[in-house]
């Protein structure tokens, strides 16, 4: 090993398994460079440990169904019930049951390019995902709160493969499937979890498209909601076509 350079004892670690006796070896090595080597390789061994018993936790409610016999369980989520402007989206997801990708959280809590790198990981594995959409018009007309029950109704609708089972954040749905409402379940469930991320990036797209066609609202930065920026658009430009009229203060704004 002392014979070795430390490159090539860096690319040897990074193909040895954890347990490996050679590590043995590398511990006599007390060349600091080396010592780096096997501190960074403990850290990332830690970390993925750390996420793969996070990713365990996030499973306890599918692994409960499952064993109860369900076995297509849609995860639903929304984004968008506080915005002043843009619709409401909600998502429906249905996992295969092997269903791995560790760090999966709370979108909210992501970076947007590690949102959008989930984003397209979920749509490539998942067995089914369906999206609802609820526009500024009908929310002013049925309040937020109907609206988002409604976007996540829209969203189990438009599933290709039929669940048994629904995993809901926070809401209660009239719908013939059993379900669950968990608080906080896009940080408890990893169906909830994943549909949350197809909604957050969904709106998020929208939003940009927003921007074009509405500039100086900066919709591609707050998604709509109430910044610094927005709010001087809203004086300088007034009320757009997607901004909610029943909101305050596009409310004031609309009604001058």
């Amino acid at each position: 090993m002392k014979n070795m350079t430390i490159n090539e004892i860096k690319s040897l670690v990074e193909e040895m398994s954890e347990g490996d006796p050679l590590f043995e070896q590398l511990h006599k090595d007390k060349r600091k460079g080396v010592q780096k080597i096997i501190e960074s390789y403990n850290r990332n061994l830690q970390k993925k440990k750390k996420e793969k018993e996070d990713f365990a936790n996030l499973t306890e409610f599918e692994k409960k169904l499952y064993k109860q016999g369900f076995s297509l369980l849609a995860g639903i989520d929304e984004v968008g019930r506080g915005p002043l402007a843009g619709p409401v989206v909600a998502a429906a997801v249905i996992l295969p049951k092997d269903f791995y990708l560790a760090g999966l959280n709370d979108s909210k809590k992501l970076s947007e390019s590690k949102r959008n790198e989930y984003y397209d990981v979920i749509c490539k594995k998942a067995l089914s995902i369906g999206i609802g959409r609820i526009d500024a018009e009908e929310i002013d007309s049925i309040n937020i709160y109907e609206a988002t029950k409604k976007a996540m109704h829209q969203a189990i609708a438009n599933l290709q493969i039929k669940p048994d089972y629904l995993l809901i954040d926070a809401m209660k749905l009239q719908t013939p499937y059993p379900q669950e409402s968990i608080i906080k379940g896009d940080a408890k469930s990893i169906s909830i979890a994943a549909a949350s991320i197809i909604a957050k990036v969904t709106r998020d797209e929208l939003m940009k498209e927003y921007a074009v066609i509405h500039p100086g609202y900066g919709f591609d930065q707050n998604s709509g909601y109430g910044t610094k920026e927005h709010l001087t658009g809203l004086k300088r430009k007034g009320v757009t076509s997607i901004h909610r009229k029943s909101f305050s203060p596009v409310k004031e704004a609309y009604l001058k």
